[in-house]
């Protein structure tokens, strides 16, 4: 094999960053053969010409000196050693029964010095080592892997299948779709490999190739289970999962077709018990070649911002609102000077399209939104009030942000009770706290509001497009919706400050 050569099939490239072709013969790897299912009465058999490979070995050969070992030097923070009242030894101690043969030692060992029986030492800076997978799509030394590889790294080590070593230097890593672009510092041309232009076929041959538990170059290969899985990581999930053998160590590494292209980048893997179980989850090559690209042109991706809480919308919110069908993406609430606040949009409004594009649910939203640049303008259509608007919104940048956790809050008083959605309510000054809304007081477990996880200390903001401040204003908006004949009616709750739409069912007796 020649250093520098791209390992992928000639075709054209989307990604500007990547360079050269290399035809992959795939003659000798397939055989074909026929499947005849069992005949069924009326009907004819089905016959499927399946394709099923000899050996990956051709394939395996001609990629694998592109897949690399990462290894991060990691600085860890510094602790405070403080015996008999400090970190750690403190914590142990008070978790010890009245008269442990260690309570002694603690106590003695702690009084050893210093004036209130303490000793306070600082540990000398200490550095972790971790280990991930990665590969070369460039014969200049560009190397892709994960973000939670790299995170809080200091120093790079790319390791290739000869064992020899390179520095590297992180070019730029995005946390939202948990990808990193390295650069190896070195005047060598190295083999590298391509992400395919097309997405996989459920059901096809994959080949995933990395550095399990540390172990080195390991290739495991099986099919591709299943695209477009939403695991809870971000905002951005977009998985393909395949049943190769992935385990902890290969993340960052390459999952290849038949043809020698990347098809996604693994990243995390479904365990109970941290080793492989034939369920792991890759970043699909459209996603990554996308992000690597504006990553070594601008060391960052650069994401349009709408500023919106937003929720899915179920059948019941649905119907709640007058919609024909389940669809878009509902406004819990507009983010204080948002984009979306100074447009005008606010809390229950639907997000049905954005220039045209229809938005089927949350997740939709969040990546139409996020290809925008910032500065851009588009039309936000809405469904308000019963009928469809359009909203122009300037989009924003976004930027990482945090959320503080807010204690939830004690109720003792109750006012009144709506038995049917199994809901007891009181005021918020009754309830011991300032400000707009009515707080659930009680709850029945087996009531409605239960099955849609409700909790006691939710402050319901509105109902049915009302604004409530005590639980007579929720019985009006009640009657108000039932006699409009709606079959559920929409709560505008906050919880841990944060709020979201529950739709309630109407007419229970």
């Amino acid at each position: 094999m020649q250093n520098g050569r791209s390992v992928s099939p000639l075709r054209s490239r989307r990604a500007k960053l990547l360079a050269g072709v290399f035809a992959l013969g795939a003659a000798g790897l397939l055989t074909a053969q026929t499947i005849v299912p069992s005949q069924l009465a009326h009907a004819e058999a089905v016959r499927v010409n399946a394709a099923s490979p000899a050996d990956f070995s051709d394939v395996v050969s001609t990629v694998s000196p592109a897949v690399v070992s990462v290894r991060v030097k990691q600085a860890a923070e510094p602790r405070m050693m403080n015996f008999n009242g400090g970190e750690g030894s403190q914590e142990f101690f008070k978790g010890l029964p009245d008269g442990h043969p260690f309570e002694r030692f603690f106590r003695d060992f702690g009084n050893r010095g210093g004036e209130e029986g303490q000793r306070e030492r600082r540990n000398p800076r200490q550095f972790g080592m971790s280990q991930g997978s990665g590969f070369f799509i460039s014969k200049d030394g560009f190397v892709v892997t994960n973000h939670h590889v790299i995170d809080r790294g200091t120093e790079f080590t790319i390791i290739d299948q000869n064992g020899d070593e390179y520095n590297a230097t992180l070019i730029g890593a995005d946390k939202r779709t948990d990808l990193a672009l390295l650069k190896v510092e070195s005047d060598n041309d190295f083999t590298y490999v391509d992400f395919a232009d097309d997405a996989p076929e459920v059901g096809e041959w994959t080949v995933a190739i990395g550095n399990p538990f540390g172990l080195g170059g390991s290739v495991t290969a099986g099919i591709v289970s299943a695209r477009g899985r939403d695991i809870g990581a971000g905002p951005y999930d977009d998985f393909i999962q395949i049943d190769a053998p992935v385990n902890r160590g290969n993340s960052g590494g390459p999952a290849f077709n038949m043809k020698g292209e990347v098809i996604g980048v693994n990243a995390a893997i479904f365990s109970p018990s941290g080793g492989n179980v034939g369920i792991a989850f890759a970043i699909p090559a459209s996603t990554a070649q996308d992000v690597i690209m504006e990553l070594k042109n601008d060391g960052t991706v650069v994401r349009g911002w709408l500023g919106v809480q937003i929720q899915n919308v179920t059948d019941d919110i649905a119907e709640s609102l007058g919609l024909d069908q389940a669809r878009g993406a509902i406004v819990a609430e507009a983010q204080e000077n948002s984009p979306a606040q100074k447009a005008g949009l606010r809390s229950g409004d639907t997000i049905l399209a954005v220039d045209g594009t229809s938005v089927e649910g949350p997740r939709d939203l969040s990546k139409i939104v996020a290809a925008y640049e910032p500065d851009t303008k588009v039309d936000v259509t809405i469904w308000r009030d019963g009928e469809e608007q359009d909203v122009t919104v300037t989009l924003g940048r976004l930027k990482e942000q945090e959320q503080a956790a807010v204690e939830q809050p004690q109720v003792e008083e109750t006012k009144t009770s709506l038995d049917e959605l199994g809901l007891v309510l009181t005021t918020k000054s009754e309830a011991g706290m300032e400000g707009k809304g009515v707080v659930i007081a009680e709850i029945d477990p087996e009531s409605p509001a239960a099955e849609k996880r409700l909790s006691t200390g939710d402050v319901i903001l509105e109902v049915a497009g009302m604004q409530v401040s005590n639980p007579e204003d929720v019985l009006k908006a009640l009657d108000k919706a039932e006699k409009d004949g709606r079959k559920a009616v929409l709560f505008r709750v906050e919880t841990n400050n944060s709020t979201r739409f529950v739709a309630l069912p109407m007419n229970l007796a």
